[in-house]
């Protein structure tokens, strides 16, 4: 799948559209989900060009990797989730529900998350 510069993630990065950012770095901007799923929900998105975690994983740098799983941890402990704990979900693809096409992390916490998935039927 090609990068789509149109996403909404990608208008966010040149600043066409306003989020409520908690953190920036060279490599990635987290802002808060326009549509939590829990009390705290925020989206950690790399800077790059990365339509996917496999995309983002065979292509970017070696900094932005860096730069990107640093944010993460920052942000967790920014919004005071480490010692209760937190999710980090990525999306990759049609089966997944990748609803953007732009890599990106989110962090889930302030509540009890429960079992990752439904373990299937036997």
């Amino acid at each position: 799948m090609a990068y789509d510069d149109n996403n909404v993630f990608a208008k966010i990065l040149r600043g066409e559209i306003p989020c409520d950012k908690v953190y920036e770095n060279e490599h990635a901007i987290a802002f808060k989900d326009i549509n939590p799923q829990t009390p705290v929900h925020v989206l950690v998105v790399p800077k790059g060009r990365y339509v996917s975690s496999d995309d983002f994983a065979a292509d970017a740098s070696d900094a932005e990797i860096a730069g990107f799983f640093r944010a993460v941890g920052t942000v967790a402990r920014q919004l005071g989730v480490v010692a209760d704990g937190y999710r980090i979900l990525a999306n990759h693809g049609r089966d997944a529900h990748q609803e953007v096409p732009h890599f990106h992390v989110h962090i889930f916490a302030g509540q009890n998350l429960g079992r990752m998935i439904k373990p299937i039927d036997k």
